[in-house]
């Protein structure tokens, strides 16, 4: 569902919680108390697209993982804040270190700790199987769940909303 396309024009920097976003929330412990996460593919590709194409991307998130750390670090996501209760005032944190306004800022969450943050970005975004007032927050909202490539479908609906994706993918069409 696409409520208004016309804000993303806008967008510069794209933020996401990871836990029913980046993956599909299932949180996975081996016998030895390691985390496991599952990650798509398909979300990476198009957050290296973003990056590679200028666009600003980070991760805040409510819990600590090593696990997400390391994702970030293969993606070559800089911008990585974990253990956060306030995702409002780490937006605005992000947003004024960078100098990128709140209104050129999305936040993709799904569910209501991402609620703050949603409400104060010019694009609010979620996953398909958000919760309802998540959902109702959101300028936009994926096709698809968490886990499932939802990030890497914004991405591509900012791009071209901005008239940027032909650009942004000619290399791998040849």
């Amino acid at each position: 569902m696409r409520k208004s396309m016309k804000k993303a024009e806008k967008i510069r920097l794209i933020l996401s919680d990871i836990d029913g976003v980046m993956t599909d929330g299932k949180i996975i412990y081996d016998s030895q108390g390691n985390e496991i996460k599952e990650f798509s593919a398909r979300d990476g590709f198009g957050i290296r697209l973003w990056m590679k194409n200028g666009g600003l991307f980070g991760i805040v998130t409510g819990r600590e993982s090593e696990v997400v750390k390391i994702r970030a670090d293969e993606l070559g996501v800089e911008i990585l804040e974990q253990g956060i209760v306030d995702k409002a005032e780490t937006v605005r944190r992000i947003t004024t270190r960078l100098d990128v306004p709140l209104e050129e800022t999305a936040f993709i969450g799904d569910d209501y700790p991402d609620l703050p943050a949603l409400k104060i970005v010019g694009f609010p975004a979620c996953v398909a199987d958000a919760a309802d007032e998540i959902r109702d927050a959101a300028v936009w909202v994926s096709d698809i769940p968490g886990g499932k490539g939802a990030v890497r479908q914004l991405i591509e609906a900012i791009l071209k909303a901005q008239g940027r994706w032909d650009e942004a993918i000619r290399f791998y069409r040849g």
